[in-house]
């Protein structure tokens, strides 16, 4: 019998996508989840949700306590309630697909970590690309961004076997060191490769946004650091060595990405970095 699963939700000056990310929820094939949305911009979600018809008892209400906290620590407040063995994220402005819980349950009662394929749309949900597509999988740890070289908020774990908090001290790339953190007790990951869940790219992201390169390049730099210092304590003996020839190529990509975006307007990150990780994965070889 499947365990139930818990959503963690936050919410920042969330008014005009919730309601989609919600209702994507409330579509799952898989019924036996909870919805933790986690307010952190003093907004009464649930009121605003009541509004458009969305009520379900499987929700469930919290305040981060602050305004613009941001969503490292928005999640905290929601993982410290979540009250099933099995945890997922959604971010408000994104979407799930119909069987991403179904699929994700099944998996994780073998697994300690699952992720899936994600399908990159622009703010109105047309597809733009995927990335991770393709077979089921096991991935080890220094394996796993040569594949899912986008986000990494698509995936669920099983707190029993590994857990982990955010650390809202980064800039950026928050869910990737979320991530390391639970493969400190799991060598690896479940891939699924089908494209589960909708990445939305709101316009600021379309274009890496004011600033964004340059909080990406300091997110991405300290990571490095902290691999190189030992700070992530590793299941899998190659995590290190993976993650870090991955790293090296995404901060030179962060560096040819705005040159490289005024040459092409509309070019996304994915389509940008792919050829890079292409390139240094051949060259390795």
């Amino acid at each position: 019998m499947n365990q139930p699963i818990s959503i963690i939700m936050p919410a920042y000056r969330a008014e005009a996508t919730i309601a989609g990310a919600v209702e994507s929820v409330r579509a799952q094939t898989f019924t036996d989840w909870r919805l933790i949305v986690v307010a952190d911009d003093g907004a009464d979600y649930e009121a605003l949700l009541g509004r458009s018809g969305l009520a379900d008892s499987r929700f469930v209400f919290l305040d981060s306590g602050s305004v613009g906290s941001g969503a490292s620590r928005a999640r905290n407040v929601g993982l410290a309630a979540v009250p099933t063995r099995y945890a997922a994220l959604l971010d408000a402005d994104d979407r799930l697909k119909p069987r991403k819980l179904e699929r994700l349950v099944t998996a994780l009662a073998g697994h300690p970590i699952v992720t899936t394929a994600i399908e990159v749309t622009d703010a109105d949900l047309k597809p733009l690309r995927r990335v991770g597509a393709g077979a089921d999988r096991f991935l080890t740890a220094g394996a796993h961004k040569w594949v899912n070289f986008s986000m990494d908020a698509m995936l669920g774990w099983d707190r029993q076997a590994t857990d982990a908090r955010f650390d809202p001290t980064l800039p950026n790339m928050n869910d990737l060191d979320f991530l390391m953190r639970l493969y400190e007790r799991s060598t690896g990951s479940f891939h699924i490769g089908e494209a589960l869940h909708l990445y939305v790219k709101q316009p600021a992201s379309l274009s890496n946004g004011a600033g964004m390169t340059e909080r990406m390049i300091a997110a991405k730099t300290l990571i490095r650091e902290r691999l190189a210092a030992g700070y992530y304590r590793f299941a899998d003996g190659g995590a290190v060595e993976g993650l870090d020839a991955f790293l090296a190529v995404s901060l030179e990509a962060e560096r040819l990405y705005p040159a490289a975006l005024a040459a092409r307007p509309g070019l996304i990150f994915e389509d940008h970095i792919e050829p890079l990780l292409r390139a240094a994965a051949t060259s390795a070889s």
